[in-house]
């Protein structure tokens, strides 16, 4: 694999997954930070959207911690979703099928906790031969401490450390098409 295949994502090979943003754990994160991540997650599922890229979405114990935040379900109405009781979503054996099923390589990564289910799917991930893109600020933990551990060992694990704009334009890869010209507002 060559360093432009490890870094850089290809909409034809990316698939884009949303860990766990559900209501009840949503609760327990600090408001300021958990505003951001919402917004990021929401432009990369309406770019998922517009380029066609599969969304997978994930929700641990739905009795327990809700369902995902409505206003990312709204964007993310098309996406596969799985409920879980694994931390790591790669337990969860209907996600690896569609997963695998997509023929893609590139995983986008987001959700929460970072330090727990972001963590162990993406280390599972990486042993199964995916290449992993980690979006910095589309994950979250409760504490500063957890996130920034995790972001760590995921990127010691071989994920690759990334951005929601990144990502974007990445998929992106030209300006001036009509794609650009709707999804570039997203950032503005």
């Amino acid at each position: 694999m060559t360093i432009r295949d490890t870094f850089f994502l290809e909409r034809d090979r990316a698939v884009l997954v949303v860990i766990d943003v559900q209501e009840k754990l949503c609760v327990a994160m600090d408001d300021h930070v958990l505003k951001k991540l919402t917004k990021n997650i929401g432009i990369l599922l309406e770019s998922a959207a517009e380029l066609d890229v599969p969304v997978l979405v994930t929700e641990q114990y739905v009795k327990g911690l809700g369902a995902t935040l409505p206003e990312l379900q709204e964007k993310a109405d098309k996406a596969a979703n799985f409920e879980k009781m694994t931390f790591s979503c790669c337990g969860c054996t209907d996600f690896i099928a569609a997963l695998k099923a997509t023929g893609r390589t590139q995983v986008i990564i987001t959700g929460m906790e970072a330090h727990v289910c972001v963590l162990q799917t993406v280390i599972e991930l990486r042993e199964a031969g995916f290449n992993v893109h980690i979006v910095k600020d589309a994950v979250m933990s409760r504490s500063k401490q957890n996130w920034q551990t995790a972001l760590q060992a995921m990127t010691l694990a071989g994920a690759v450390p990334t951005s929601t704009e990144s990502v974007l334009f990445q998929l992106l890869k030209i300006a001036g098409t009509d794609e650009f010209k709707k999804l570039s507002k997203l950032v503005r």
